[in-house]
């Protein structure tokens, strides 16, 4: 596409009658360019996603471009658009040793885009790389504590991980410390994918800025400015994918593209805003799992009691902050737990907590207040920065509260640490976004014994809540492992060091003529282009 701006906005226009061009860099032997010409009926899927920026290298490990990332590497195992582990590049896989031994056996004749087989080989390379620290990623640190022999090869004292096994071509061993019921979730995820091997050591850092892997689509060259900044790329259907083939030729992704260019159908799915509503588009949604909580300074009095607590909790109207922070993109549902309510085996609650002013108003007052003393005022602490404007919710939080009595007064931070030394009660809002789809992902940061936000909870709810969450880690059978955390959103519930609010829905806005575009629950970043067609 013809774009003249890099940043979030085109600088100039090229009048040519509105007619969009395709121009990208060839990734054919040539290497010179070649423009293309837009076609609205053909089989060219154009998208923009919520990404407000492009970052030209597709590294897994790093978490680099996840959605491209996606299109391009397989896994061991995914996940569907409901949660469940199916099969990827490891065909079928056994679990032994009381949960601590998985063995993978992987598809034979799948091969990377450049023609080679893949081997188990590829599988320890990929995982060495994720835990190595000179990789610098993020995410291998899931890794490190809990596969065996993973803390001495991160400390630079092996050279591989002795949990690691190539026990022939095609089967790959993965042994744990201890059982590890939701290893195949943590396998399923973006930064887990698998990597050529030679082809990554050859090539260095310069691989990932042209990839190769063995999913159904495989990188084809970069959508090009006309000043020839890259700002987007170009993907082509992989004939030789292992699965189902895709039902587009090609896709072209970018987060340049503009309201001007779907309105003239030039691309196919952007975030929605209310002003596409009457072009005539389709609304998809999903992608439940980024949750919302408002902590509690449990250590600061009034908030060091539990009633106060409760009393604080029956205010709070969340489907009106719902309603109130909602926008085009992003609708917000109320959201009554800690734990996402779309995970499996973790439905919503059927005795939602408040709206119940008028029993938090006499809370208060048994506790004394409002007749001989007066409710000290709350500070509110919003994330600083961010896409997304929190006036409206500071400002329906705020009304709701001064109705029951109660002065708030917003402030912004920037780190949770920032805060230790406040003495005042306080409120903070938390967003917490699934590393992977585990009630763990989100206990464990916020109530966990090492958990940095420890000192704000106070260590509520306590001592056999932490041994709960330490019998969870540890918990082979999956019945059981649900159940732990169940009792303890149940003791988060009674003991309130914080309040959820609402979960984030993102909204895509379709073209009519697109079918077979479904947005997971991890999100727009995991969406399958797979199935992805047009209607004539």
């Amino acid at each position: 596409m013809i774009f003249s701006g890099m940043k979030s906005r085109i600088i100039t226009r090229i009048a040519l009658s509105g007619i969009l061009l395709s121009l990208f860099l060839s990734a054919s032997p040539s290497g010179r360019d070649v423009y293309q010409p837009p076609d609205p009926q053909g089989d060219t899927f154009r998208i923009r996603n919520f990404d407000t920026a492009f970052l030209p290298r597709f590294d897994p490990a790093k978490g680099e471009s996840v959605f491209v990332t996606q299109q391009i590497f397989d896994g061991l195992v995914r996940l569907d658009n409901d949660l469940n582990i199916v099969p990827d590049l490891a065909e079928y896989w056994d679990i032994s040793e009381g949960g601590r031994c998985y063995t993978f056996y992987l598809r034979k004749g799948v091969r990377f885009h450049d023609g080679r087989e893949l081997t188990a080989g590829d599988v320890e390379f990929s995982l060495l790389r994720l835990m190595n620290p000179e990789t610098e990623s993020p995410f291998g640190r899931f890794f490190v504590d809990k596969v065996v022999g993973g803390e001495a090869f991160a400390a630079g004292a092996a050279e591989d991980v002795a949990g690691f096994r190539i026990l022939d071509r095609y089967i790959f061993e993965l042994h744990w410390k201890k059982p590890y019921v939701s290893a195949l979730g943590l396998l399923s995820m973006s930064f887990c994918r698998i990597l050529p091997r030679e082809t990554v050591e050859k090539d260095g850092s310069r691989f990932f800025a042209r990839p190769v892997g063995t999913g159904p689509f495989k990188f084809d060259g970069w959508i090009r400015s006309p000043r020839l900044d890259i700002v987007g790329v170009r993907l082509a259907r992989n004939p030789s994918y292992f699965g189902r083939l895709p039902r587009v030729a090609m896709v072209e992704y970018s987060p340049y593209y503009t309201r001007d260019h779907f309105e003239k159908r030039e691309i196919d799915v952007m975030p929605f805003s209310a002003d596409l509503a009457r072009l005539g588009c389709r609304v998809v949604e999903g992608g439940d799992l980024n949750v919302y909580h408002l902590m509690m300074s449990c250590a600061n009095p009034p908030f060091d009691r539990t009633r106060i607590r409760r009393a604080m909790s029956l205010i709070i109207d969340r489907e009106r902050l719902a309603q109130a922070q909602s926008s085009g993109a992003v609708r917000f549902r109320a959201s009554h737990s800690f734990i996402p309510d779309k995970l499996p085996g973790f439905l919503p609650s059927i005795n939602p907590v408040g709206p119940a002013p008028d029993e938090a108003y006499r809370i208060l007052e048994e506790e004394g207040y409002f007749h001989t003393k007066e409710f000290p005022e709350i500070l509110l602490y919003m994330p600083a920065g961010g896409k997304i404007d929190r006036t409206p919710f500071v400002r329906e939080l705020t009304r709701q509260f001064e109705t029951a009595g109660i002065r708030l007064k917003a402030r912004d931070y920037w780190k949770l640490a920032d805060l230790a030394d406040v003495r005042k009660p306080f409120f903070v809002l938390c967003q917490s976004s699934l590393a992977f789809p585990d009630p763990e992902s989100v206990i464990r940061p916020l109530f966990g014994r090492s958990s940095p936000a420890r000192w704000l909870t106070a260590g509520v709810p306590g001592p056999e809540f932490d041994a709960l969450l330490e019998e969870a880690a540890v918990e082979p059978g999956r019945a059981r492992y649900q159940d732990l955390f169940r009792e303890m959103e149940r003791m988060i519930r009674r003991d309130v060091p914080g309040i959820p609010l609402f979960a984030a829905v993102q909204r895509l806005a379709v073209q009519p003529n697109i079918r077979g575009l479904r947005i997971p629950l991890l999100g727009t970043t995991y969406l399958d282009l797979r199935d992805v067609a047009f209607i004539r």
